[in-house]
């Protein structure tokens, strides 16, 4: 695979057999952001766990004491107050029947996180198909199937997160951007962490947090140490 000359230059910062202590880390990986844009920081953390088992899985949500830097479009599935409430909290698009018409027909998906309240999910599962394999499902774990529109739409426009594991049994999820510099990216990890280990399913054996790495959009992967947590 051709790698460009940045890539080459910022792969030459980082031993690839050292897993790194967290603060380092992120010093390596603000570094190794050089694009000429704000470059996204992901951490990918594979757990010990088998998510094809119901009772293994792993998902929830996190606000993000530095928020992630990106502004994310939020729709709102509701009816009558809730639906005034919704908007009034800031989110982006809010209804019924007329949305979930116009995802079907127009195949259209301008927005980042799905709310729904629990009354509008029998209209919602109609999406399942469509909004089952984006990720964009609402789950009452994710806490966007909840009456709060208000706190959820919210809380996702600080900065929440939903983590989940994907058919590898990796999570992958944002920390936030190169700008945030290193000090406020490790704020985001540890509670990104620490929520991924109180999440621990009772039914997973052996070692549970199996290995991490955190990159930058365009840079390389950088092992991280996570013994303490």
């Amino acid at each position: 695979m051709f790698r460009g000359k940045k890539y080459q230059d910022n792969a030459k910062l980082i031993d690839h057999s050292t897993q790194y202590e967290v603060a380092e880390a992120m010093a390596l990986v603000v570094k190794s952001a050089t694009a000429k844009f704000d470059e996204t920081i992901e951490a990918h953390i594979r757990l010990g766990v088998d998510s094809r088992h119901a009772d293994q899985q792993v998902r929830g949500a996190i606000v993000l004491p530095n928020g992630t830097g990106k502004t994310r479009k939020v729709l709102v599935f509701a009816k009558d107050a809730k639906l005034d409430e919704a908007l009034a909290a800031g989110a982006d698009y809010a209804g019924g029947m007329e949305l979930v018409e116009k995802i079907t027909k127009e195949n259209w998906f301008d927005f980042d996180v799905v709310v729904a309240t629990p009354d509008m999910m029998g209209v919602v599962g109609r999406l399942g198909k469509v909004l089952g394999p984006k990720g964009l499902m609402p789950s009452p774990k994710a806490g966007t199937v909840t009456p709060n529109v208000t706190a959820a739409v919210t809380e996702i426009k600080a900065g929440k997160i939903e983590y989940r594991l994907d058919k590898t049994n990796i999570i992958h999820c944002p920390i936030g951007k190169a700008s945030f510099g290193a000090e406020k990216l490790q704020e985001n990890f540890d509670a990104l962490l620490g929520a991924v280990v109180k999440a621990k399913p009772a039914a997973a054996k052996g070692q549970y947090l199996r290995s991490c790495t955190v990159a930058s959009t365009m840079g390389p992967g950088i092992k991280v140490n996570t013994n303490k947590y």
